[in-house]
C-alpha cells in the first residue's frame, strides 16, 4: 500500500507544479498587455550566489565584477551629452566666449548627473520608467501635454543629430554627398545598430563604447594639436564669468547638456538589468553601482566637451571668424588654423562628428520608443516603433537639409536656437521627475529627502 501511495503523492506534486507553471505563464501574458521597456527574457541577470541567503534589506558588499555587469546604461545615457548639438554649443562657446563658460559647462554637467541619478532612481525603485509613471500618475490632459513636449524636444534634438551626421558624411566625402543624402543614410543606418539589440543588450552597449572611444580619441587628438593655454583653462573652470554678449551661448550650453528626452531614457535603460524592486538591499545595491557608472560616463563626456570648447577657444576667440564658425565649416577653419599634419585635422573632426551623430541618433530613436510606448501604452513591434519614431524627425530634417543646404550660416543659427529650445523644454521633463521621485506612496523608502527636494 505504501508504494502506490507514494506514486499518487508524486503525481499530485507534478500536477501542482504544472498548475503553478500555467498560472505563471498566464500572469506573464496578462502583464505583457502593458508596454514595458524590456521583456523579461531581454534583461541581464546580475547573479550573486554568495549572498543569496542574505536578507532582502542587506546591501551586498562591493564587487568589481558586478560593477561591470551594471556598466552600460550610463554610457548610453551619456551620448546625449555628446551629440552634434553639444559640439555646436561647445565650438560656439569657445569661439565667442573663449574659456569663460567652462565653469558653466562643468556645473551643467554636474546638474545633469544629479538629474540622471534621480531618473535612474525612479526606474530602479519602481520597476517602471518615467513615461509609464506619468501615464499612471497624471490626468489625461496633463499626460498628453507632457508627451507632446517630450516629442517636441526629441524632434529638435534629432534634427541636430541627423544633420550633424549628414555634415560629417559630407566632410568625409569631400563634398561629394550632399546634405540630404547624408540625412537618408543616417536615417537608415540607425536600424542596423538597433538590430544589434536582437543579439543582446550587451552587444548594443559595446557598440556605443566603441563610438564613445572614437569620439574621445578624435577630440583628444585635436586638443593635443591645439595645445590650449592651461592657466586660462583652469581659470575658466574655477572662476564664474558671464557677460551680456555671451548670454545666448550660455543658455545653449545648458540646453545642449541637459536633454529633456534623456531624463525619460535613463529611467528606461536601467530596466535592462533584472532587479527585484521589492528587495530593498538589491535596489540600493543597483543604485550604488549605477551612481558610480553614471559618474564615470559623464566625467568622460565632460572631458570630450572640454576638449572641443578649448580647441576653438584657442584658435578662434577674438578673431573675425568667431561669429561665422559652425558645424559645417568648423573642419575647414581648423585645417586652415592648425594645418594638415600627419592626419588632416579636417578628417579628425569629421570622424569625431560622425561618431557623435551616429550614436546620438540611435539613443534618440531608443528614447522615442520608450516615450511613445510609455505615454500611449502602444503594444507595437520594436521595428515599427523605431520606424514611427524616425519618421517624426526625418521628415522635418529632410526639409531642413534641402532648405538650408546652401546656407551654412542659417544652418548654424538653426542649430544654436534648437539648443535654446532644449533649455525651454527642460521643465516639462524635470518637474514630473522631481514630483514622482519625492512621492512616498510611489518610491517608499527610496524617495528623496527634504534637503534634496
Amino acid at each position: 500500500m505504501s508504494a502506490p501511495s507514494r506514486e499518487e503523492g508524486s503525481k499530485e506534486e507534478e500536477k501542482d507544479e504544472e498548475a503553478n507553471r500555467l498560472l505563471e505563464e498566464a500572469g506573464a501574458v496578462s502583464s505583457s498587455e502593458e508596454d514595458v521597456a524590456y521583456e523579461a527574457g531581454e534583461k541581464i541577470l546580475v547573479a550573486d550566489f554568495d549572498f543569496d541567503t542574505v536578507d532582502d534589506a542587506t546591501v551586498p558588499p562591493f564587487s568589481w565584477k558586478k560593477l561591470w555587469l551594471f556598466t552600460g546604461p550610463g554610457f548610453l545615457m551619456s551620448i546625449a551629452f555628446l551629440d552634434p548639438g553639444n559640439l555646436e554649443g561647445d565650438l560656439q562657446s569657445g569661439a565667442i566666449a573663449g574659456y569663460s563658460l567652462l565653469w558653466l559647462l562643468m556645473w551643467a554637467t554636474v546638474m545633469g548627473l544629479l538629474i540622471q541619478l534621480l531618473s535612474a532612481r525612479v526606474g530602479v525603485a519602481t520597476g517602471r520608467h518615467l513615461a509609464e509613471l506619468c501615464r499612471d500618475e497624471y490626468p489625461h490632459w496633463a499626460r498628453l501635454v507632457l508627451w507632446f513636449m517630450a516629442e517636441l524636444a526629441l524632434i529638435g534634438a534629432d534634427i541636430q543629430e541627423v544633420i550633424g551626421s549628414a555634415i560629417a558624411i559630407q566632410i568625409l566625402s569631400r563634398g561629394f554627398l550632399p546634405l540630404w543624402v547624408g540625412v537618408l543614410i543616417t536615417a537608415s543606418d540607425c536600424f542596423f545598430f538597433l538590430f544589434l539589440e536582437n543579439y543582446g543588450v550587451r552587444k548594443l552597449e559595446a557598440a556605443f563604447a566603441v563610438l564613445i572611444s572614437i569620439m574621445g580619441l578624435s577630440f583628444a587628438w585635436m586638443f593635443a594639436d591645439a595645445r590650449p593655454n592651461r592657466q586660462e583653462l583652469l581659470m575658466g573652470i574655477l572662476v564664474p564669468r558671464l557677460s551680456s554678449k555671451t548670454i545666448r551661448q550660455a543658455v545653449g550650453v545648458v540646453g545642449c547638456v541637459i536633454m529633456p528626452h534623456n531624463v525619460f531614457l535613463h529611467s528606461a535603460l536601467v530596466q535592462s538589468r533584472k532587479i527585484d524592486p521589492n528587495k530593498k538591499g538589491r535596489v540600493q545595491e543597483a543604485l550604488n553601482y549605477y551612481s558610480i557608472e553614471s559618474s564615470a560616463a559623464l566625467s568622460v563626456s565632460f572631458m570630450i566637451n572640454l576638449f572641443v570648447t578649448t580647441v576653438f577657444a584657442k584658435g578662434f576667440y577674438g578673431t573675425k571668424q568667431a561669429k561665422d564658425i559652425g558645424l559645417v565649416n568648423a573642419g575647414q577653419y581648423l585645417e586652415e588654423k592648425y594645418g594638415g599634419g600627419v592626419f588632416p585635422i579636417l578628417y579628425i573632426w569629421g570622424i569625431g562628428l560622425l561618431a557623435a551623430g551616429q550614436s546620438s541618433t540611435i539613443t534618440g530613436t531608443y528614447a522615442g520608443q520608450f516615450i511613445m510606448g510609455g505615454f500611449l501604452n502602444l503594444r507595437l513591434k520594436k521595428w515599427m516603433r523605431a520606424l514611427i519614431t524616425r519618421s517624426f524627425a526625418i521628415v522635418p530634417t529632410i526639409i531642413v537639409a534641402i532648405v538650408f543646404n546652401r546656407s551654412e550660416a542659417s544652418l548654424d543659427i538653426l542649430n544654436e536656437w534648437l539648443n535654446v529650445l532644449q533649455s525651454m523644454q527642460i521643465p516639462f521633463a524635470l518637474i514630473p521627475l522631481l514630483t514622482l521621485v519625492s512621492k512616498e506612496q510611489l518610491m517608499g523608502t527610496f524617495r528623496v529627502g527634504p534637503v534634496l527636494e
